[in-house]
Formats: structure tokens, C-alpha cells, sequence
């Protein structure tokens, strides 16, 4: 099964049991940062990111390679007047994004995982912009729960892939196998 595929089938599953996205919980938090701007949520899904991010003044571009969610995305935006612009995007196509000639205030990665992707992700954010991720990373207690090695961080990965920055939150949930960072480009 392709990746379009798997994912189109997963996003309708949870579009069935689900009233309304949610952004997480982590990137909430960092409201006091979030003034508005233009953001960019890559690997968005259905938009819970997206929809906070838009309820803070901000521009967003959305992308995601399930044509399920963008539509459900543009759909909701569309029905709410929301300043979100969604597009169906395979993020391992690096010449077809077609984000290089843009300058982003914030760039949004939740629970995606493409390395090759963190050095246009620096090249895109405005000076003084952030980028907030998290994503899983590699703890024994989620060894066998279904994400893939090459699919999770090594510990503190991306506090050394963006230690140049000013790192403003950083946390590793052990419990939860999770690494999360929200830093500033300086």
C-alpha cells in the first residue's frame, strides 16, 4: 500500500470518530510566541494545527499527501472563513514543494519525520521565526509499538540539528516516546 493510500484510509477512519480536530497540546502552549504572521503546517493531516494557527492571525499553508484531509481541511476552512490555504503534497518530493522563494514566521511539524527536509526548513524561516516539532523518538519502552526505527528521533536530535537556533521549549516524554521542540532562528 502506498502512502497516499494508507493515510487517506487512516484519516477517514478518524474523521468517522472524531468531532473536531485538535492542535496539540504542546504547541498551544507557546501561545505567548504565536503573533500572527504566515505559517506553513507541513504533514498537517486534518488540521488541528492549522485551524489553531489560523485562530492566531495567521496565514497558513497547509500540506499533506492525503487528498481526505486537505479536502476535509479546505472544507472546514472554507465553511469558517478561515485564512488556511490546504494542497495535497508528497513531502519526499523535495523538487515539486516549490516552498524555496517563501519566508515563513512558523513552521509547524507534528508527528512527520523526513531529515531531509531540516535544511529547507531553516532556508524558509524568516529571521526571528520559529519552528515548533515533535515527533516520536527512540525509547525502550516504544521499541514494539508499530513506528518504525528510521521513523523516530535519536535523543536530543533535534536540539543538535537546531542548536544554532534559540531553543525556547524542548522536551523528551519518555513515557509517551515523544520529542518536542519550539525554537527561534536568530
Amino acid at each position: 500500500m502506498d502512502s497516499k493510500t494508507k493515510w487517506n484510509a487512516k484519516y477517514k477512519e478518524r474523521m468517522n470518530n472524531m468531532m473536531e480536530p485538535v492542535p496539540n497540546p504542546r504547541l498551544k502552549n507557546q501561545f505567548a510566541y504565536l503573533n500572527g504572521g504566515i505559517a506553513l503546517d507541513l504533514a498537517c493531516g486534518l488540521g488541528g494545527n492549522s485551524l489553531f494557527l489560523a485562530g492566531m492571525n495567521y496565514q497558513v499553508e497547509s500540506l499533506d499527501i492525503s487528498d481526505v484531509a486537505i479536502n476535509y481541511l479546505y472544507e472546514y476552512a472554507t465553511k469558517n472563513h478561515l485564512n488556511i490555504q490546504p494542497r495535497v503534497c508528497d513531502l519526499t518530493d523535495l523538487n515539486h514543494l516549490n516552498l524555496l522563494n517563501h519566508s515563513f514566521d512558523l513552521v509547524v511539524i507534528s508527528y512527520y519525520l523526513d531529515r531531509s527536509l531540516f535544511p529547507m526548513v531553516k532556508e524558509i524561516i524568516k529571521d526571528r521565526g520559529f519552528l515548533f516539532m515533535e515527533t516520536f523518538y527512540h525509547v525502550p519502552q516504544t521499541e514494539n509499538e508499530g513506528v518504525s526505527a528510521q521513523h523516530k528521533l535519536q535523543p536530543h536530535e533535534l536540539k543538535i540539528v537546531f542548536g544554532d537556533w534559540k531553543i525556547l521549549f524542548f522536551e523528551e516524554n519518555e513515557q509517551e516516546g515523544r520529542q518536542t521542540v519550539f525554537c527561534q532562528k536568530q
